[in-house]
């Protein structure tokens, strides 16, 4: 009539009722599906599980009161065991073997602490020095007898003995 065609004549609704038609048909598939494990329980899958059983953080201090504690404790590396002291350090490898040590505190010394320390030294040293030089002829018993009148016992008469009290002494060091 006006120049356009007749849409009424030319529209063909057969392809839209199948679409609809197979998108109904998979929703009755889908809600088949959802309702049949209600209706049939799945049998049970057997499940295995793994355990990790060795710690994740090995940058920990462990402490023991004994040597007995370490041996007890498994380990997967080199682990170190402090005593409550921090006296000793027991160190534990994976073939069970320990190694013990002994810690000392290591205190820092100022300069006065290191004078007072080489003085100490040198004087130690200057005292073995002495007790290592022998005298000549004369040792302290000698001196003492020369020196004091003796009494003989007999007579009571003192009695004094005629040698020199002259110390010299011998040098242990060589001379040129």
């Amino acid at each position: 009539m006006y120049g356009y065609p007749n849409i009424a004549n030319n529209y063909n609704p057969q392809p839209s009722i199948d679409r609809i038609n197979s998108q109904m048909a998979e929703l009755e598939k889908m809600k088949q599906q959802l309702q049949q494990p209600i209706q049939q329980p799945q049998m049970p899958t057997n499940l295995t599980q793994n355990f990790q059983l060795t710690p994740t953080n090995r940058e920990v201090i462990k402490y023991a009161s004994s040597i007995d504690e370490v041996n007890r404790d498994m380990v997967i590396g080199d682990t170190p065991y402090f005593s409550k002291d921090m006296s000793v350090v027991w160190i534990k490898n994976t073939k069970g073997d320990i190694k013990t040590y002994e810690l000392n505190e290591i205190i820092p010394k100022d300069s006065k602490d290191l004078m007072i320390e080489s003085l100490q030294m040198e004087l130690n040293e200057l005292r073995g020095r002495l007790s290592n030089e022998q005298y000549a002829t004369n040792d302290d018993e000698q001196l003492n007898e020369t020196s004091t009148p003796k009494d003989d016992g007999t007579t009571r008469a003192t009695t004094q003995k005629s040698k020199p009290t002259s110390v010299s002494r011998v040098s242990t060091s060589k001379t040129k």
